[in-house]
Order: C-alpha cells, then structure tokens, then sequence
C-alpha cells in the first residue's frame, strides 16, 4: 500500500497544492499546512505557512523522522533550519501539528508512552505555550475506519483503530480557550486572541529576551542544504 500513499502524497507544484494556496488569498487567512510530500517518489514529512496573500512563507521538512515514520519518509536536511517567516510582532500564534493521537484507547495502560496520548500532546503543547510566550494552535489528524479498511492497517499495532483526533487553543499562560473536538470528530475550534496577554506574560518570564543568557549559551547551526552533488570542502 506504500505505492499507493506515495501516489496520493502531495507536490509542491501541483494543482492541488495551489489551490490551497488560492483558497487561503481569496479567504485572507494564514495556513500552516502539514502533509505527506512527495518529491520525484521520495516521501518527506513536510510543512508549509502560507500567508493571507496567498505567497508561501516557508517550506520545511522534518529533519530527522522518528520510529516507524522511517520507513517511509526521507530525512529533511540543512535547510529545514530556515523554519522562521518573518512577521510583525514575532510569533504570537504557534501551530502545533500532531499524529494521531489516540495510543491509550488502543492499548492496555503502560504499554504505550504517555506523551503520545491526547493527554500527552496537551500537556506538551501548553508547556510550549508557557515556554515560548506564545498562543498554541494545537491540531492533530485522525483515521477514519474507512481509511483503515484502505489502507490494510487493522492487523497492525499502531494506528489500527480510528479516532486519535485532539484540538484546541491555548493561552501564552496555558489557560486553554477553548473545548476539545472529539477523536473522530472534523472541525473548528474559533477564539478571539488578545496579544496584550503575550506581554503579560513576557513579564514574568521572557526566553527569547532577559532569560535568554546569549552571554553564558547559544545555538549554532549549519542551514546549508546537503544535495546528493557538491563540492568537496
């Protein structure tokens, strides 16, 4: 089945994938878009910010894929890095985009690891909201039993079974602003944000800023992208 996920993986430069990027201009909302990519057959675990014009701000794979995910997916490379589009303020709205996430109805409890649990992914997405200053869109996907059925999973261990689905959002405090949508259930979840609130915060512990310690640490890192043909150094 493998042949036929990569089929129905998604090409930057395909129809479909422009008109996401129409649908976001002619609508004036941001996209943060995670999928499956497919670049001549090789699969990538990718994401994409779109603007409200409708112009990709960013591109990124991720650079190291985990566990089973290797099996199928290449490794994103240096420029992955370059995972930051510039916009006014700095980022206020953080998507946190997750798997399906539904281990702990699949499984006897302590058989499987907390953090990846709806619960877990909660937990973890509200940490990065207190830590990072910053809103949290939190979203996962799901599977449908049809999906299952499709895709031959229902002997397997993971992902066997529907549902893992969570959402919410989350306050730069880790208040959460509003309810849960249920496993199987597609949706929205809407709230009014208040950037006031980001300074509020800031205040009391502000990482990228007066906590930061550029002085004592920093990060170093190496964007270049790692092509199969390059000079030799």
């Amino acid at each position: 089945m493998a042949s036929e996920y990569m089929k129905h993986s998604l090409r930057r430069d395909s129809p479909e994938f422009r008109t996401i990027c129409d649908c976001a201009a002619a609508n004036h909302i941001a996209v943060v878009l995670g999928y499956s990519e497919n670049d001549n057959d090789s699969l990538y675990l990718a994401q994409s910010h779109i603007g409200r014009d409708g112009q990709v701000k960013m591109h990124r794979r991720k650079i190291k894929p985990r566990h089973v995910e290797r099996i199928l997916y290449g490794e994103g490379s240096g420029s992955s890095l370059l995972n930051v589009a510039e916009e006014e303020g700095g980022e206020q709205i953080h998507v946190a985009a997750w798997p399906p996430m539904n281990y702990f109805t699949a499984f006897p409890e302590g058989s499987a690891l907390w953090s990846q649990c709806g619960e877990g992914a909660h937990n973890l997405s509200t940490t990065h909201a207190i830590e990072g200053n910053t809103f949290v869109v939190l979203a996962s996907s799901f599977y449908t039993k049809a999906g299952i059925e499709r895709m031959r999973l229902g002997d397997g261990k993971l992902y066997h079974i529907g549902g893992g689905g969570c959402a919410c959002i989350i306050a730069p405090d880790g208040r959460k602003l509003t309810q849960g949508l249920g496993e199987e259930e597609e949706g929205l979840v809407i709230a009014d944000l208040d950037f006031e609130e980001i300074k509020k915060v800031k205040a009391m512990l502000d990482v990228h800023g007066h906590y930061s310690g550029p002085d004592l640490l920093w990060l170093g890192v190496d964007t270049r992208e790692k092509v199969q043909v390059r000079p030799g150094v």
